[in-house]
């Protein structure tokens, strides 16, 4: 057994998570992902509709986003104010309109 004093082992403690947390960040950034802004995130936790907060990020009126997406505009209307939950194929044509993964909008 070895003793070591408490406040060494505490740092060992500290040194152990930031190596933690720099390897998630290189595993993040060598994914080549995006990666969305912190204000994106928090209005979609807040409750806003993840398809119309994507399309706003991405700076798409819906209108432009129903056509790349194949759509009519009162899909994306319904969709984004929760009138309608799309279908899979729809999510999945509007995640590909805003180059996300389907996770993202629904």
């Amino acid at each position: 057994m070895v003793t070591i004093p408490r406040a060494e082992y505490e740092r060992l403690l500290e040194a152990a998570e930031d190596l933690a947390d720099v390897k998630a960040f290189d595993r993040a950034i060598a994914d080549g992902g995006e990666g969305m802004p912190h204000a994106v995130l928090a209005r979609v936790i807040a409750g806003e509709s993840p398809v119309m907060v994507l399309r706003e990020w991405r700076g798409l009126s819906a209108a432009e986003l129903a056509r790349r997406a194949g759509l009519h505009r009162v899909q994306i209307h319904d969709i984004e104010s929760g009138k309608r939950n799309g279908s899979v194929a729809t999510m999945k044509r509007i995640a590909q309109a805003l180059d996300v993964p389907l996770d993202d909008v629904v």
